[in-house]
């Protein structure tokens, strides 16, 4: 019996395949040879499709349609400060938010990297510190680092890493133009990743670039998935606040005393490590106390 079937839009008249007692391999050979031609040309495509996107993915391309959509989604709902683009270097634009001190002048400029996958107007860590520092004499900056798809894994992430080091550099470059006081680099779990990262391959360089460092939920990962780097804290001669939550992602909670040990061996007197009372990874709730443990430890500066 000869039926028509769909595939793709035209039409191909094919062999109804007989119920029972006939192998995949005899079927098949009984198809009409346009039909045998065109079943493993689609499979050969979708497979192509997968290992290009497959292929994407373990290179660290980033997500640049899914980061556009994120800005797009919050540039003009932007209540406190100003939405801006700046250049990587390659052409990408990417998301800036600049917030002014509510104190002039200002003490200097913290900027601000978010989390994995997030966006720099995040409601958790990354929105109350760009708001709430201002309140305290501080300028932020607050921008958009590499994203991927949603469900991207720490080891996906990784490759993206280098895609940030020009996001990083270009702002603490406008960060130092825009205040006389100090620099500061405040990066949030894969933004810490990312910010170390710069500073490994980077080195002195990298280091004269800002006055402080702030890194919250250090050394989060995903289960299976051990850091691919050391932390950098140990070659940090800034001030480096390590802060975390009472109730952080074991990991971060594990590897405290050598991030503690690393801060030591620095050997800045103003370092020290700060555990955030009933706080977790992203400081649900705990935005206020997370921004007083901050100020608190950045009016030392002074």
């Amino acid at each position: 019996m000869i039926e028509k079937e769909k595939e793709n839009g035209p039409t191909f008249p094919v062999k109804t395949r007989p119920a029972g007692g006939v192998s995949p391999a005899v079927w098949r050979a009984n198809l009409p040879s346009g039909k045998r031609r065109i079943m493993p040309v689609t499979a050969r495509l979708i497979a192509a499709i997968v290992w290009v996107f497959s292929a994407e993915v373990a290179a660290g391309v980033p997500d640049l349609a899914r980061e556009q959509r994120m800005a797009d989604e919050i540039e003009d709902v932007i209540l406190d400060g100003e939405a801006d683009f700046l250049d990587d270097g390659t052409g990408h634009r990417f998301l800036t938010i600049q917030t002014e001190s509510e104190i002039s002048p200002a003490k200097g400029t913290v900027v601000i990297l978010h989390g994995r996958g997030l966006h720099p107007d995040w409601a958790n860590v990354t929105h109350p510190l760009r708001v709430g520092l201002t309140r305290y004499g501080w300028n932020t900056l607050a921008i958009q680092l590499p994203v991927l798809e949603k469900d991207a894994s720490y080891n996906d992430y990784f490759p993206t890493f280098r895609a940030a080091e020009p996001r990083i550099e270009m702002a603490l470059e406008q960060a130092r133009e825009r205040t006389a006081g100090k620099v500061v680099l405040l990066a949030h779990s894969c933004g810490s990743h990312m910010a170390q990262h710069w500073i490994l391959q980077h080195g002195a360089d990298a280091l004269s670039r800002f006055d402080a460092y702030v890194g919250i939920g250090m050394g989060a990962t995903d289960y299976g998935q051990p850091m691919r780097e050391p932390f950098a804290l140990a070659r940090m001669p800034q001030p480096v606040l390590d802060v975390y939550g009472e109730r952080d992602y074991p990991a971060v909670k594990r590897l405290a005393p050598l991030r503690r040990a690393a801060i030591a061996a620095a050997g800045n007197p103003l370092s020290v490590q700060r555990v955030v009372a009933d706080s977790d990874h992203y400081f649900v709730d705990r935005g206020d106390a997370l921004l007083e443990a901050v100020v608190g430890w950045l009016d030392t500066l002074q």
